[in-house]
């Protein structure tokens, strides 16, 4: 809006903000704009060296983009100093000396003293102007109009607008205009009526333009905390699975340098037993020889000459045995040096290593409770092995073998698998009459929760927990897997297993991927498959009963048992591919008899097996009656 000092001196308004010029910059057109006005012109031009002149539409080149490095327009600069500085005066007075003025007439245009304000208001043809106080111009209260006139007729108001030559003209200029050049003129009300209402029809365009940025900046608020959240999910992932990774290499690390611990107290032992041997003959050599040495101090009396005899037999004899043989201690260091480190191992490497040869040992030998009444065994998330019982509660043990705890007295466990939260999920047999069963979830302080699954019959057997903790449970009877989710409710997949070659009566998933191991009760053969597309692949050895597991790297151990009662251990990939034998014919203490069928024999020799890696590395194998723990 326009203030008086405005009014004044239009001449030296800005064509952008209508007020004085503020750092008036010219453009190589000569036109001349506020340094600020000019900035937001240059702001949304397209190019950003090159400025388009609001005025007459010519480019000015803008140099380096920096509108203060145009030229400065001084005088004009000058020009709206002074008029910021000096007093108004009235417009009326003839005098050397005017007064300041008190009003303004907005219809003439001037402004007047007390003495020329009265005078104006006696003027009948006066009588309608608008008269405003300066003061209420100077605060801003009263805004003034605008009144200009004809530039070629200067006592005339322009009060009409010629469209084509974009000017206000007077009425002379009007009917000149008009009758001459042909021009269309327009009442200069009527004209600003229509700036007015394009004005405010591109306000309301640009309203709506704004709420539509506005809601876009919105928008991309939005996606920037989306993909914020992402990447710091992200992040936190990586933190997530190098802590897993780490963890998985300190477990593993903490396995290797044990069994380096063991092998090292081993061939100290034996270096020892052999070097104490060796200290005791030496022991009794001298001593014997300072006794016989005794004997050439003073004649002998009968008796000491018999003492002196034996002695030198003695000597005689120590003298006459073999001389220490080096090659049992260049034994042990020959043992030791063919167990070699090596850094990786193809099926996982995160193992940090393997040892080549790697002399596999019995650890324990454990004597279990009760008579063929462990269903299950499986690996417990504290680094414990879980064994299930018919006659009523689940067993655990550390891997030295010692029973810790007894936990759920009162459930015949049947099958054991746990979710990645610790929770423990138990498929269990609760009226053997009805041959029916049912499927219970726990927390990992062993209370039972409050999901349920639907009632199963006896053709349910095998249970694992697969990736992303769904439960597979095997159905021999209908030759599928049920897949279960822990929030209960009816299973949310089948997996047909008609082209098996086996039935799932055991099974066992892998951490990585939805693969499963799976063998049915005749135990002949190992089958991997992919539980999406039913790919599979067998593993078997003639004459030999099959017991897989897959252990914690996702590699596959499997523990074949001959008729003869003996126990070989294999390592496999996750696609059964051989790694290297663990074990080889480990002697289990019983021979099944060579006219019964394979399978029937060692049920009843041995009963169920299973086969299960602990958390620290060791291997667990249970018969009926024991448990062999291997490291």
């Amino acid at each position: 809006m326009a203030t008086f000092h405005q009014i004044s001196s239009q001449n030296l308004e800005c064509p952008i903000c209508l007020t004085l010029f503020d750092q008036p910059k010219s453009l190589t057109c000569s036109h001349t704009f506020c340094k600020d006005c000019l900035e937001c012109v240059f702001q949304i031009q397209p190019d950003q060296h090159i400025v388009t002149c609001p005025v007459c539409r010519k480019q000015t080149l803008i140099p380096s983009g920096d509108v203060d490095k145009l030229p400065t327009n001084i005088p004009l600069s000058s020009l709206v100093d002074e008029v910021k500085t000096k007093s108004p005066k009235c417009s009326v007075c003839e005098t050397e000396e005017k007064p300041p003025p008190e009003s303004y007439c907005q219809d003439c245009g001037v402004n007047m003293c007390t003495s020329c304000k009265n005078d104006h208001s006696k003027w009948k043809i006066f009588s309608n102007h608008a008269v405003v106080a300066i003061k209420e111009v100077v605060s801003g209260k009263v805004t003034l109009t605008r009144r200009q006139k004809c530039k070629k007729h200067p006592n005339e108001y322009a009060e009409y607008f010629c469209p084509g030559c974009r000017e206000y003209v007077c009425f002379r200029c009007e009917m000149l205009e008009q009758s001459q050049k042909g021009h269309d003129m327009v009442e200069a009300s009527i004209h600003e009526e229509e700036v007015l209402d394009n004005i405010n029809d591109l306000k309301e365009k640009a309203k709506l333009k704004k709420a539509t940025v506005e809601k876009h900046i919105e928008s991309i608020d939005l996606q920037r905390k989306i993909t914020t959240d992402l990447m710091r999910k992200l992040s936190d992932d990586i933190d997530k699975t190098y802590d897993e990774c780490m963890q998985i290499l300190s477990e593993r690390k903490k396995t290797l340098k044990c069994q380096v611990e063991r092998w090292s107290e081993k061939f100290e032992k034996d270096l020892e037993v052999m070097a104490e041997e060796s200290r005791q003959t030496l022991t009794h050599i001298k001593t014997v020889e300072e006794l016989i040495a005794n004997g050439m101090k003073v004649p002998l009396e009968r008796d000491a000459i018999l003492a002196h005899d034996t002695l030198c037999e003695n000597l005689e004899s120590l003298l006459g045995r073999d001389d220490p043989d080096d090659q049992s201690p260049r034994d042990v260091t020959e043992q030791a040096q063919k167990i070699l480190f090596r850094k990786q191992v193809k099926v996982n490497e995160l193992c940090l290593g393997e040892f080549e040869d790697y002399p596999w040992d019995l650890k324990a030998n454990i004597k279990l409770p009760g008579k063929g009444c462990v269903e299950c065994m499986t690996t417990v998330p504290d680094g414990r092995m879980a064994m299930g019982t018919s006659q009523g509660g689940i067993l655990l043990y550390s891997s030295s073998g010692e029973l810790q705890e007894m936990v759920l007295k009162d459930v015949k466990c049947e099958s054991i698998g746990f979710l990645s939260d610790g929770r423990c999920v138990v498929f269990e047999r609760f009226e053997r009459e009805r041959r029916e069963k049912q499927m219970s979830l726990y927390t990992s302080q062993w209370e039972k929760i409050n999901v349920e699954f639907p009632t199963m019959d006896d053709s349910f057997h095998g249970l694992t927990v697969g990736s992303g903790d769904n439960i597979y449970l095997g159905c021999s009877r209908h030759e599928t897997i049920h897949v279960f989710t822990p929030q209960g409710g009816k299973a949310i997949r089948e997996i047909m297993c008609h082209t098996c070659t086996c039935l799932p009566y055991q099974l066992f998933s892998f951490r990585t991927n939805e693969n499963l191991i799976l063998t049915d009760k005749r135990r002949f053969n190992v089958v991997c498959l992919d539980s999406r597309r039913n790919k599979e692949n067998v593993l078997e050895k003639e004459g030999m009963l099959a017991f897989p597991a897959v252990c914690r790297d996702d590699s596959v151990i499997v523990a074949w048992v001959s008729r003869e009662g003996l126990l070989s251990i294999d390592r496999y990939t996750g696609e059964l591919e051989h790694v290297r034998n663990l074990i080889t014919d480990f002697d289990l203490g019983t021979q099944a008899p060579a006219s019964a069928p394979l399978y029937f024999s060692f049920s009843l020799f041995y009963g169920w097996c299973f086969l299960s890696e602990f958390q620290s590395g060791e291997i667990a194998f249970r018969i009926r009656d024991r448990l062999y723990i291997f490291s």
